[in-house]
């Protein structure tokens, strides 16, 4: 991922922020991705839910690129955009940004497209309520 703008900016909408913790790292202080992609899929289940007006589930990672690592003392930020809006699935892509005690500028560290169906009480698909335009 190359960026032509002196300083990239996130897409979206901050969902949450989170300082990763010692425990969260491997050997290198690195953090694992699992842990990302954890805090990933609970912004984008977050976002699903909040434009669905109600329970959903992630059927799907689309697509996910890992552009750099995350080190530890790192804040941690999740923003989401909504990228399509179906019938009963929502398509939500979640950018990952960092900013250290090390540098002043954010810098993005991974992003995915995660793909969540609404569902019922009962865990059967349902549609999406329509959506102010």
């Amino acid at each position: 991922m190359r960026h032509s703008e002196p300083h990239p900016a996130p897409k979206g909408e901050l969902i949450q922020q989170i300082i990763p913790l010692p425990q969260d790292t491997n050997a290198n202080g690195d953090i694992y991705a699992g842990w990302l992609v954890n805090h990933m899929d609970l912004a984008a289940s977050n976002m699903a839910h909040r434009i669905s007006s109600g329970r959903t589930a992630t059927v799907a990672i689309e697509s996910m690129e890992f552009i750099s690592p995350v080190r530890l003392g790192a804040r941690v930020a999740f923003y989401g955009q909504l990228m399509d809006i179906g019938r009963s699935s929502m398509k939500v892509k979640i950018e990952v940004w960092t900013r250290d005690d090390n540098s002043n500028h954010p810098r993005k560290v991974t992003e995915a497209l995660f793909v969540s169906v609404a569902i019922d009480k009962q865990g059967r698909i349902r549609e999406v309520p329509d959506q102010p335009i």
